[in-house]
Order: structure tokens, then C-alpha cells, then sequence
């Protein structure tokens, strides 16, 4: 039953196309910039809680957290060779490795020691639907986080725990937030209006709106600001959401759309 479980995440693995063997259209990577964005901050809030539950946060944030839960454990020896095959010839960093490592092996100890793991939400799938949504990632001298498309910092353990959660990792919330351009999101002063977003592409702006009961991003004839400044958007009456908050509100809508199904 375990070899099960961890053959099923290698297989995830196995699956995807990451950047040494990519033979497809980067549009279609750079399609998912977004919410690989949005899936990183989740597996880096994710890791940080893990790292604290078994004192390595001097390891965090990419990292196998089983070398912490048990150090005796040892994969099934034919799901152990099968991953040290795979492992051996892809072109990805450490850390990648390191992380689907750790992926494999906890679902199998998951499966054999159900009740020997805190209570806490799934350390890998953030980062595993990452890698299937465009690939890996690298990370700079200076520890930026380059997701192909987009850089984001690692920030710091305690910031990254004390950050807000990704309210889903459904896949229609996943594509809800995929857009070309550069993103702000909005919505009125006293948050009872629409969820807004102003995106740019090749410097031409766009005003959208999330409808409610369409479920998709709108034409809107509303007049976004420019920046997330403060004093701007107060001038329009708007506040600017961080797009976390943008991804709950727009769960939101689709966890009431879905319990009318």
C-alpha cells in the first residue's frame, strides 16, 4: 500500500516537463506565472510550519521532511531504485531534487504511519502541482526564487508562516488567476463591491472585473489606478488586495457556485 501511494507522486513526477527536457511552447509555461507565483508562497508557508513541527528550520524552506519525522525510514527498495533512476537523469537543481525526493518518500511513510504525522495540510502538493504547471524553478546568489517568468524572495520562516494561506489548490482557481500581463487586484473601500484587476500587457491596461455568476474575468468599465499606492486608490474609492486575498475571494464565489451544483 505504501510503494503505492509514493509510486502514484513519482509518476506526477515523471510527468512533468521540466526546462532541460522542454520541447513545448514556453507561452504555455508563462501561462501559468500566476499561480505557480501563488503555489510557491503556499508550499513556502507550508514548509516553514513542517520545519517548526520537527525543529529543522535551519533546513528550511526546500527540504525532506521525513529525514526529520523518522530517520530510520527507508523507501520499498523497488520505488527506491526507480526514483534514484529518474533523479539521475534530469537537469534540475538540488533543491528540486531534493523536494521530489522528500515527496515520494512522505507519501509512503504517510501510508504506512497514518497517525505518525502532525496535523498539518500537505507539505508537497503546492510544489508538486508547481512543477506540473511549468517546470522548475532556480534560485539566484542573491536566494530569488526564479520561477521562469517571475522572481519572488524566500522572505523569512516565521514571515512565510504568519503569511495567508492559499484558500484552495482546485484547478479552476489555479486557471482563475492565470493571466498574461502584470497584475493588481482591487475592490471597493468598505470590500463589498466586485474583486477588480488591472492588467497590463505590452504596456496597453485592462480593466476586469471576476463576475459572481460567470465565474470569469469580465470587461469592466471601471477606472483602476495606476499603482497600488495607498493615496491613489483611496482617491477612487478602491483598495489594492495582495493576491492572496484576490485567490479567497475568488474561491469564495466558486465554493458557493459549486454547493448549487
Amino acid at each position: 500500500m505504501g510503494d503505492r501511494a509514493a509510486s502514484l507522486v513519482l509518476e506526477r513526477l515523471r510527468a512533468v516537463e521540466w526546462d532541460g527536457d522542454w520541447d513545448g511552447d514556453w507561452d504555455d509555461v508563462l501561462a501559468h506565472v500566476m499561480s505557480r507565483r501563488l503555489l510557491m508562497r503556499e508550499y513556502l508557508r507550508r514548509a516553514g510550519m513542517w520545519a517548526q513541527a520537527y525543529s529543522a528550520e535551519t533546513v528550511w524552506p526546500f527540504f525532506d521532511v521525513v529525514e526529520y519525522a523518522d530517520p530510520e525510514f527507508s523507501l520499498s527498495p523497488e520505488v527506491a531504485a526507480q526514483l534514484q533512476e529518474y533523479l539521475g537523469r534530469i537537469i534540475v537543481t538540488n533543491a528540486v531534487k531534493r523536494t521530489g525526493t522528500g515527496a515520494v518518500r512522505l507519501a509512503e511513510f504517510r501510508a504506512r504511519h497514518p497517525d505518525a504525522l502532525p496535523d498539518l495540510p500537505d507539505l508537497y502538493e503546492p510544489l508538486l502541482l508547481f512543477y506540473e504547471r511549468g517546470g522548475a524553478f532556480r534560485q539566484d546568489n542573491a536566494g530569488f526564487l526564479d520561477l521562469t517568468g517571475v522572481q519572488v524572495p524566500p522572505g523569512t520562516l516565521a514571515g512565510r508562516v504568519a503569511g495567508p494561506p492559499l484558500s484552495s489548490l482546485d484547478p479552476d482557481l489555479l486557471d482563475a488567476v492565470d493571466a498574461e500581463g502584470r497584475i493588481t487586484y482591487y475592490t471597493a473601500a468598505d470590500r463589498q463591491g466586485p474583486l477588480l484587476r488591472r492588467r497590463v500587457v505590452r504596456g496597453v491596461p485592462y480593466s476586469e472585473g471576476f463576475g459572481r455568476d460567470s465565474l470569469r474575468w469580465e470587461p469592466t468599465g471601471a477606472l483602476l489606478p495606476v499603482s497600488p499606492e495607498k493615496v491613489t486608490a483611496a482617491e477612487l474609492g478602491m483598495v489594492w488586495l495582495d493576491e492572496m486575498e484576490a485567490a479567497t475571494l475568488i474561491w469564495t464565489a466558486m465554493a458557493d457556485a459549486k454547493r448549487w451544483l
